[in-house]
């Protein structure tokens, strides 16, 4: 089997509300998404997507993944799909680094090759645990009032998951987790989430004025190091997300104790077959994992759902799904949707859903 043609879409996914994170410095209204569609010589198709979360938040961006494309386009030519270790290789050969570019490239061809013998791609991977998933919300950065009114919101759809976007004031941010936790139901998994916002001195303070409360905390700081340091000095659960992109960072944080959870995002990642090194060393330490999209649709939802299934349940704490957060559907009445805050993946073979190419925009054709 060989790849015969690679054709490149493009659509803006709008979101239902602004959002912001990081303690509001970061704003965001529309998301730049970037679809692949691989044919094969053999009549078989695969579908990937990459939507990072914006411009600014992390190094990724929407025309970055279709430059990235066009470059590695001519040696993906002609290589077998189904052997997704000689594409990762040939697409790291042909543009070492930007794994983001890579993801949408590394999915599609997992769309196929687990397509040939008629199998979803978890079952591929080696287990498929067949549980629901329950859905983290994503919380944006807000004040006390308008988090208790978002997280209602969530909670009336069905979500026992929740990541509370915080960063910036550290009084602020005592007070919003206070309020948060002194109105959380128990059964309620609650995930504290600063992108990156705080200095060090600022993560100290509260995570020890709130110390009492057993909270966690995602990526307090910008990187490893600065998590390093701020270890040995508070008793906070830590998940690290933005810094976990490459196996190096995950082999770090698993030797060094830095964090109790991975917050493994496929499209920062490069994909499934990356994800999937991670998740084994997470399992290989005891380390539990959120597993999720950057952003995007539906594609990029069922995709970690893929990989989610693959993780004993237990070590499992949740998915994230960006669906609930648009306003458009690019496959509308296909894949996985949020049922009672819950992601169910159905006995489909490969990825399990594929776009309406109707609603998208070809931009490029690789031959």
């Amino acid at each position: 089997m060989k790849i015969t043609r690679l054709t490149v879409f493009q659509t803006d996914l709008t979101l239902e509300h602004p959002y912001w994170l990081s303690g509001g410095r970061l704003k965001f209204e529309t998301l730049d998404a970037t679809f692949v569609k691989l044919d094969t010589d053999q009549g078989l198709v695969g579908w990937g997507e990459g939507t990072p979360w914006g411009h600014t938040y992390v190094p990724a961006h929407g025309p970055g993944i279709r430059a990235g494309i066009e470059t590695m386009a001519p040696f993906l030519l002609g290589r077998d799909p189904r052997k997704t270790l000689d594409i990762e290789r040939t697409m790291d050969l042909a543009l070492p680094g930007h794994l983001y570019a890579k993801a949408p490239i590394d999915m599609a061809c997992w769309d196929i090759k687990a397509h040939a013998p008629g199998l979803p791609i978890a079952d591929l991977m080696g287990a498929n645990f067949g549980t629901p998933a329950p859905i983290a919300s994503s919380v944006g950065a807000k004040t006390v009032e308008e988090t208790r009114t978002v997280l209602a919101r969530y909670r009336d759809r069905g979500y026992i998951v929740h990541s509370v976007k915080i960063g910036g004031d550290p009084n602020r941010d005592i007070a919003r987790i206070r309020d948060v936790e002194a109105h959380r139901p128990k059964a309620e998994r609650i995930l504290y989430d600063v992108n990156r916002a705080w200095t060090r001195q600022q993560a100290l303070q509260v995570m020890r004025a709130t110390e009492d409360l057993g909270v966690m905390y995602e990526q307090p700081c910008e990187t490893l190091d600065d998590i390093a340091a701020l270890r040995p000095l508070h008793a906070a659960p830590v998940s690290v997300d933005e810094s976990l992109v490459t196996l190096q960072d995950a082999t770090r944080i698993a030797r060094d104790g830095l964090a109790e959870v991975f917050g493994l995002k496929l499209n920062r990642v490069g994909g499934l077959t990356r994800a999937a090194r991670m998740r084994d060393i997470a399992l290989a330490h005891g380390i539990d994992m959120f597993v999720m999209a950057t952003g995007g649709s539906v594609l990029a939802d069922t995709e970690a759902l893929h990989l989610a299934a693959t993780i004993p349940p237990e070590h499992l704490l949740g998915v994230w799904a960006c669906q609930d957060m648009l306003t458009d559907d690019i496959a509308p009445g296909r894949g996985p949707r949020a049922t009672n805050g819950h992601l169910h993946l159905a006995d489909a073979p490969g990825l399990g859903v594929h776009p309406d190419e109707h609603l998208l925009t070809k931009v490029a054709t690789y031959a």
